[in-house]
C-alpha cells in the first residue's frame, strides 16, 4: 500500500453516502485486494436479531468492487460498476460485532473483471460469500486511473 496510501486515506474520508449510512470502513486496499469492516449495530439487523443478508450484501459489493479499482497513483482513481453478484449466506453476525469481508480481484480483461469476497464474523466463521463480474467505466481500465476530479 505505499503509492497508495493516499488514495486509501482519501477514501476512507470521502467515502458514498451509503457507506456513511450504513457505516461500514474501507480498512485495507491494495492492488487486487479490498476488505471491508462493519461493527454490527441493532438497524443493521433483521426481525430475527442477525445481520440482514441486504447488508452484508452491500458489504460484499463494495469489497469486491474496491477489489478491482485499486490505484497507485496518488490523487487518481478508477471506477467500476457491478454487472452480476452472486452471494450465498451461511451463517450469521449480531449487533455488538465486527464483520470482515475480505475480496480479491480473479481476473478478467481490459474491461471486464471477477472477483470472489469472503465475509467473517469476529469468531472467524465464514458468514457469507460472493463471486462478482464488474466493468470498468471509462479511464478506469489504466491501473494508473484518472485524476480524482475527472471521474
Amino acid at each position: 500500500m505505499s503509492n497508495g496510501g493516499d488514495n486509501l486515506a482519501f477514501e476512507q474520508q470521502h467515502g458514498s453516502g451509503l457507506q456513511e449510512m450504513l457505516g461500514y470502513r474501507l480498512v485495507e486496499w491494495r492492488a487486487s485486494e479490498a476488505v471491508v469492516t462493519l461493527d454490527v449495530a441493532a438497524q443493521h439487523c433483521n426481525r430475527a436479531g442477525i445481520l440482514h443478508g441486504g447488508v452484508l450484501a452491500t458489504m460484499l459489493d463494495t469489497a469486491s468492487g474496491y477489489a478491482c479499482c485499486y490505484c497507485p497513483v496518488p490523487g487518481h482513481i478508477r471506477r467500476c460498476l457491478t454487472l452480476s453478484l452472486t452471494t450465498q449466506f451461511m451463517g450469521q453476525a449480531k449487533a455488538g460485532e465486527t464483520v470482515r469481508v475480505t475480496a480479491q480481484r480473479q481476473g478478467g480483461g481490459r474491461k471486464i473483471i471477477f472477483t470472489t469476497a469472503t465475509a467473517v464474523n469476529e469468531q472467524g466463521k465464514i458468514i457469507g460469500s460472493a463471486s462478482g463480474t464488474f466493468r470498468y467505466q471509462r479511464g478506469s481500465e489504466d491501473e494508473n486511473g484518472v485524476p480524482r476530479g475527472e471521474s
